[in-house]
């Protein structure tokens, strides 16, 4: 372990954003990108992503889709379980299905939703039926949080080992499943040694070049990277869309005011994050969804969309003024965001946007459960307006319109494609007048790499394959 010391031509050094619990049991937090990017590296399955974020086989060496997309049917490789039992048909359906149960309890109107059961047909194959088709299940396949677990662990690309503070991954032959014993010696560059810490400490570690990779870095870590000297050459950041804005979760009279919601949501002077954040191409947003993707029609925009700041400031401060006389003073609104130093910026500046129509903000952790507004900070794991709506739906207890959620769940048993699109476009405009979710812009990924991994590569779905950061040889 001492050569892992410094960046060579020896075993890569991966340091991620987390901590070590999320390597050692990644299920108990699949969000986190620690977890994540263990069970994608240890776990793989049916289908995965590649560096740029298309998807490739991973258990599945192919497949076929049938019955006008409500059926999927897969052909397994031959792999092998950490314990060296041969993967089969009937596990791979168990495990499966049991995962795909666990998620669809958090998103139960993404297109899990129409999975009706997932059977093994041979030892070989296995189908997964739906009730409708989902354009989309291979891109939720692919996620990290659906790779498979017997309970000796997954089946690669890797098998992993304690070492120290930190884990050395070892590739498994995909043909054999064997990681020992093998006559030639595995060469140093295909081992991975992997830490989970702080970022401010993986931001060091890679400056000091005893990383060659850091992994997980997000908005509330980017004002590390000026004060700890990065080269900007080293920041390689992913073209993501998905949720980055406040959730309304707090009760009570002030919060159930639909004016209210939309004051608070008026109120933000998007158009200032751009230099708490500078990244090129970023973009802030006003609306849930941040393009058409599968819509009928483009995003409804807020109501308030055309007027100018100071406009929206002046009928924002109208309806606390009017609230405050008929209530009395509001309490502090309690803004729950994530530790680190952009998040102590974006508080700012939110406290002083609040401050300017008459409310007060109290900044708590990110888990407290007395919060009014929880950060949302996720990437999407589809392209799909599906997965928005769920998102910040009633079931994951975000002040919600009862009318847009009826509207989903229509949507989901609709008997053709013209209904599905009309229920959902309905769902999609009453969520964005209702308020329940304050849109500040897209998530920010990014990472650190080291000029000799090549096969390094921007994705957008931020995954990044520890068994493709080199280009393969001519």
């Amino acid at each position: 372990m001492a050569g892992c010391s410094r960046e060579g031509s020896g075993p890569v050094v991966v340091s991620v954003a987390g901590d070590r619990d999320q390597l050692a049991k990644p299920l108990a937090s699949p969000g986190a990108p620690a977890a994540k990017l263990m069970l994608e590296s240890t776990a793989q399955g049916l289908v995965g992503f590649n560096a740029s974020g298309d998807i490739i086989p991973a258990l599945a060496q192919r497949w076929i889709v049938e019955d006008d997309g409500r059926s999927y049917i897969f052909r397994l490789r031959r792999a092998f379980w950490a314990d060296g039992r041969r993967v089969t048909a009937p596990d791979v359906a168990r495990l499966l299905m049991a995962r795909i149960v666990a998620l669809r309890r958090l998103d139960p109107d993404g297109p899990l939703d129409a999975v009706q059961a997932v059977l093994s047909m041979t030892g070989e194959v296995i189908e997964i039926r739906l009730a409708a088709a989902r354009p989309y299940l291979l891109q939720m396949l692919a996620q990290p949080q659906l790779g498979l677990l017997s309970s000796e662990g997954g089946t690669g690309p890797y098998r992993s080992r304690s070492r120290g503070h930190s884990l050395l991954l070892t590739p498994i032959d995909r043909t054999t499943g064997d990681d020992e014993g093998a006559e030639e010696p595995i060469p140093a560059d295909q081992l991975r040694v992997v830490r989970a810490e702080r970022a401010a400490l993986a931001v060091i570690r890679f400056r000091e070049a005893q990383a060659a990779l850091m992994l997980g870095g997000r908005f509330a870590d980017l004002p590390l990277l000026v004060s700890a000297g990065i080269d900007r050459g080293s920041v390689q950041v992913d073209p993501v869309q998905g949720l980055m804005g406040l959730a309304v979760v707090g009760q009570g009279k002030l919060l159930d005011d639909d004016n209210v919601r939309a004051a608070i949501n008026m109120a933000i002077d998007r158009t200032e994050l751009p230099a708490l954040f500078p990244l090129g191409g970023w973009a802030t947003t006003e609306q849930i969804v941040p393009a058409q993707l599968d819509l009928s029609r483009p995003p409804t925009p807020p109501a308030w969309a055309l007027l100018t700041m100071a406009e929206r400031r002046a009928r924002a401060s109208a309806t606390v003024t009017r609230w405050t006389a008929d209530n009395g003073t509001p309490s502090p609104l309690r803004i729950a965001l994530p530790d680190g130093p952009g998040a102590t910026l974006l508080f700012g500046l939110l406290r002083r946007d609040l401050a300017m129509i008459g409310l007060d903000a109290r900044r708590v952790a990110v888990d407290d459960r007395s919060a009014d507004l929880r950060l949302i900070d996720e990437v999407a794991p589809y392209d799909s307006v599906l997965w928005y709506l769920g998102r910040i739906g009633c079931a994951r207890k975000v002040h919600c319109s009862d009318a847009a959620d009826s509207a989903l769940q229509e949507a989901s048993l609709a008997s053709n494609a013209q209904d599905r699109d009309a229920r959902i476009a309905l769902a999609e405009a009453l969520m964005q007048g209702h308020n329940g979710y304050i849109a500040l812009g897209a998530p920010i990924r990014w990472s650190l790499v080291s000029r000799r991994l090549t096969g390094f590569a921007p994705s957008a779905r931020a995954r990044h394959p520890l068994n493709r950061l080199f280009r393969p040889p001519n």
